[in-house]
């Protein structure tokens, strides 16, 4: 008998389509604002597994635009706090935490958890590359999240090959190291906003990405519409690429 919390999932994607999910391992790297939203959208339509990923705490800032970020929950890592949020919704899902930054030393061993699907929701430029070369280099399936900062248009959002995004700064500087890297970024799928922004807020987004771990970022304008959408397409793709078992970007 089907749990009733996923009968209307299954009356969509079928019994088989519902199986695919609950046997899935999701790796979701970077629980913010794009990343919360991939987890609560798969989470409420019956991933059984997850692998979530991030080294931060929730900041009062968070709370415009993370769904996981709370008044109760500022100060907690972010991990932990997606862990119950999944178990809240789904108490049979099995979920494993990583408190760890992404980088050429834990690249191996985030990967050698083995996941089904990787969900990239990184917004430095460093360790999203070295994910991505990582990722594609093992053939594990993905979807990366571009830039959401700065962005109002709803209408200017595409998922699609990384070598069609325009205007993202972001995008462009993951193509041009992954090109020097011999990634073929035609393969690559993402989420991006093809909104033009002013020469002064480009300039803003790309020293903003340029900052690793251990160095004070900008803050950055954000609004919790357009992140949500970025999360929340990236999970349909995956939803939809798993239960039919299709890659739904040519």
């Amino acid at each position: 008998m089907v749990d009733k919390r996923f009968v209307r999932t299954q009356m969509l994607l079928g019994k088989e389509g519902l199986d695919k999910l609950k046997n899935s391992k999701i790796m979701i790297v970077g629980l913010g604002a794009v990343g919360g939203y991939v987890l609560e959208a798969l989470a409420r339509s019956g991933v059984g597994c997850f692998v979530l990923v991030d080294f931060d705490k929730f900041e009062e800032s968070n709370i415009n635009r993370q769904i996981l970020a709370l008044s109760e929950t500022i100060g907690l890592k972010k991990t932990e706090v997606a862990r119950q949020r999944v178990l809240s919704i789904n108490p049979n899902a099995n979920v494993k935490i990583i408190d760890m930054f992404v980088n050429n030393d834990t690249i191996d061993e985030l990967l050698s958890h083995n996941p089904d699907f990787v969900v990239d929701a990184i917004d430095a430029l460093n360790p999203k590359c070295c994910l991505i070369q990582a990722l594609t280099e093992k053939n594990i399936p993905f979807i990366s999240s571009m830039g959401a900062a700065l962005k109002t248009d709803t209408s200017k959002i595409k998922f699609g090959n990384l070598s069609n995004s325009k205007n993202c700064s972001l995008a462009k500087f993951v193509r041009k190291r992954l090109r020097k890297r011999n990634i073929d970024i035609s393969k690559i799928k993402c989420v991006w906003s093809e909104e033009q922004l002013n020469l002064s807020d480009q300039s803003t987004e790309i020293d903003n990405m340029q900052n690793t771990n251990g160095r004070t970022r900008h803050t950055l304008g954000s609004l919790p519409t357009i992140t949500a959408i970025f999360g929340l397409t990236i999970a349909n793709n995956i939803i939809l690429e798993i239960s039919a078992g299709k890659n739904f970007v040519s």
